[in-house]
């Protein structure tokens, strides 16, 4: 006879939830004291070299329902190619983060147009923004990049998107220019329109 055993039942998964909107922006979650202001909330502390850009958009799951619970961070290069730690301009960070508007879903990054970083061959990467995401039901974070549909000759070159084998999806991975300065970079989870994820 097989015997029950209930005290020591297996625990169910964990996702995101809501503690990590607590624990990486307290403000935003009406926790105050904790920071001045949540980190990465600012990512240019100065005057920063370079042509100064708002990143925007939304996370969207495959209903195309905005997650209006997602954070996103961002990595990239200064104006110069250069990262934080390895000779990069002072006054900006490098590091972003942006918990999604609770209303509309939508993150907002004022940052800098990234230049061009070299690959270990000596190859130029296109300009791009490294995205990493998570929100309630992703069990582990996403990661993708983000390049800029206006920079059509560097993306040509890029040793990333070169190597895509599905070269029909890259337009999951472009930034539409509005106007003032800001691009445009909505996620899809999945869909049609599923954005390419990076497994590293």
């Amino acid at each position: 006879m097989v015997q029950k055993f209930e005290q020591f039942r297996e625990s169910p998964s964990q996702t995101a939830g809501p503690y990590v909107h607590i624990g990486c922006t307290p403000n935003f979650s009406g926790i105050t004291g904790v920071y001045p202001e949540d980190p990465g909330t600012r990512m240019i502390t100065g005057d920063v070299a370079g042509e100064r850009i708002t990143l925007r958009g939304a996370v969207f799951d495959g209903a195309g329902t905005a997650l209006r619970d997602a954070l996103i961070e961002v990595w990239q290069a200064d104006a110069a190619g250069r990262f934080a730690g390895q000779g990069g301009d002072p006054a900006f960070t490098g590091w972003g983060r942006s918990a999604g508007d609770m209303a509309t879903g939508e993150f907002t990054f004022e940052t800098v147009r990234p230049g061009r970083v070299r690959w270990p061959d000596g190859r130029l990467q296109a300009p791009h923004v490294t995205f990493w995401i998570v929100a309630r039901g992703i069990n582990l974070g996403l990661q993708t990049r983000m390049y800029f549909a206006d920079e059509a000759a560097a993306n040509a070159e890029d040793p990333i998107l070169t190597r895509l084998e599905h070269s029909q999806r890259i337009p999951t991975l472009l930034a539409a220019a509005e106007e003032g300065g800001t691009h445009r970079f909505d996620i899809h989870l999945q869909g049609p329109q599923e954005t390419i994820f990076f497994d590293i």
